[in-house]
């Protein structure tokens, strides 16, 4: 009682002092206290979404999603308290006696695992949406719709980067259909409506504002969500989140909560990022992006100013795949790109967006700077789901340990010990065999910027300033031309534990 009160006071007190400030500016003197209203109409809200609710209500739909999993609860292996020591043995006599399936031992029950989620209707002869994370991995799906009829879904396509799923059923008759909206043209603090299955409620219409765009919430390569306060929670996934006019410009993806229901925060992905996918799944039955072939990371004040960009800017190259449509196009190491297909490239999250929502095939133009100055490339286009599965086959070939290289003595730079990559080294640390040559990172001293930059033993220097480095009397050296040369700041290119290369850039002592 007593803060609503509170609440209620201040409100009054806001009122009263609009009125006589209003008095005052009119020439009106002193005036009795009169409670005015000023706020902006648009500020209270809609005045109701009930006429928009009964327009798209009916293409929303509930998503039951049924999966056979192991039911450990089920098999007639004694429960022991955890932490005896006779679980290793216990768990393996068990185990051996499941799989053998004799009739004499117990054998593997399965029960049936179902979820819940969300998803509407877009095309009325039955093409359904919903979240990939609502149906991953399901046996048999069901859409329940408003009415309560339940019909069996296909699933079309799936895609688990944007998290999306395109469903087919079959009705006997046209079914209730949204369309989508153009997501780009949402701002913040636009109103927007959820309708959804939260919590296996059904038919649930929460409503609140775009709170911001472009989020990056680090869930996939092509995160954009569009961020809203409208009440999003378990079971509403694969939910649309609708404009005033009634058009789907997201999908309800994510929450972010401590306590597992809504805060205020959820993210839907964008309509105009889900739709190209969308019609893919539709007319092939997958994706089909573009790739290019590069490993990018993000660039800081130090590495733009040690390339002379001038400004942070574009994605810089920390790698070239050997069989990707880069190399052959002539993309090297250290090339920062700033624009694609004549699109701008911000920051290097934006660079996968737009490759990917190339078509496959097409000849583009790239601009990069190198040694400070703005180069033109063309680049055909491969496909990504070809370059991934090239990728898993590579690696799978380099999980060898083998390697050799002269031993050298070791030194000291930059607050690291580092030593010749040789074949004692390569073992100790698992270093790829990808990684040809370079110097190994031994030891990194706990308050040195290497540490604050998460260098780790066992990584291995290959380039400094975009120079090759093979013995720890490279480095040293380099490091001590840079420092005669008035610069202050030195961007190796280091191979990470996995064998993926990165830049960082180090202070020079």
């Amino acid at each position: 009682m007593f803060p609503a009160k509170i609440s209620l006071f201040r409100r009054t007190l806001r009122h009263s002092i609009g009125a006589v400030t209003l008095a005052a500016v009119l020439g009106l003197g002193a005036v009795p206290l009169v409670h005015f209203d000023i706020a902006p109409a648009f500020a209270r809200g809609p005045d109701s979404l009930a006429d928009l609710a009964d327009q798209v209500s009916g293409a929303v739909v509930n998503i039951s999603a049924t999966q056979m999993v192991e039911d450990k609860r089920a098999s007639n292996t004694p429960q022991l308290q955890p932490g005896t020591p006779f679980d290793d043995l216990f768990e393996e006599f068990f185990k051996r006696r499941q799989q053998q399936g004799g009739d004499d031992g117990p054998k593997q029950q399965q029960r049936r695992s179902n979820s819940l989620g969300s998803g509407f209707v877009i095309d009325p002869s039955g093409i359904v949406i919903t979240n990939n994370h609502v149906i991953a991995d399901a046996n048999e799906v069901t859409v329940i719709f408003t009415d309560g009829q339940k019909l069996k879904a296909e699933i079309v396509g799936k895609d688990t980067k944007v998290d999306v799923a395109v469903l087919r059923v079959k009705p006997d008759k046209p079914l209730k259909a949204v369309k989508f909206g153009d997501s780009d043209k949402a701002r913040v603090g636009d109103w927007v409506m959820a309708v959804g299955n939260p919590f296996g409620l059904g038919g649930s219409v929460t409503a609140g504002i775009v709170s911001a765009r472009n989020r990056n919430i680090e869930s996939g390569p092509y995160d954009n969500y569009i961020q809203t306060d409208a009440s999003i929670n378990k079971g509403n996934s694969g939910g649309p989140l609708f404009n005033m006019d009634g058009e789907v410009i997201g999908i309800n993806t994510a929450i972010l909560s401590p306590s597992g229901g809504s805060i205020g925060i959820g993210f839907a992905t964008p309509a105009n990022t889900v739709q190209p996918i969308i019609d893919q799944l539709q007319k092939y039955g997958e994706t089909r992006r573009g790739w290019l072939g590069v490993r990018i990371q993000n660039i800081d004040d130090a590495i733009a100013e040690n390339l002379n960009l001038g400004s942070v800017r574009g994605a810089l190259v920390a790698g070239v795949d050997d069989k990707g449509p880069a190399k052959p196009a002539g993309l090297k190491t250290g090339d920062v790109i700033t624009r694609f297909d004549g699109k701008d490239v911000k920051e290097s999250r934006d660079l996968p967006k737009i490759v990917a929502a190339t078509p496959v095939g097409k000849d583009v133009p790239v601009t990069v700077v190198r040694d400070g100055k703005e180069v033109i490339l063309n680049v055909k286009l491969g496909r990504l789901e070809d370059g991934e599965k090239q990728a898993s086959l590579d690696n799978s070939r380099n999980d060898a340990t083998k390697g050799g290289a002269v031993a050298s003595s070791v030194q000291k730079a930059l607050g690291l010990e580092f030593s010749g990559l040789n074949d004692e080294l390569r073992k100790k640390y698992s270093i790829r065999e990808s990684v040809k040559s370079g110097v190994v990172v031994t030891s990194v001293d706990p308050r040195s910027s290497a540490a604050e930059k998460r260098i780790q033993p066992g990584e291995v220097i290959v380039e400094i300033n975009q120079e090759p480095v093979a013995q720890p009397a490279d480095v040293t050296k380099k490091l001590k031309a840079l420092k005669d040369s008035g610069k202050k700041i030195a961007v190796l290119l280091v191979a990470g534990l996995q064998g993926e290369v990165h830049f960082v850039a180090l202070p020079i002592e």
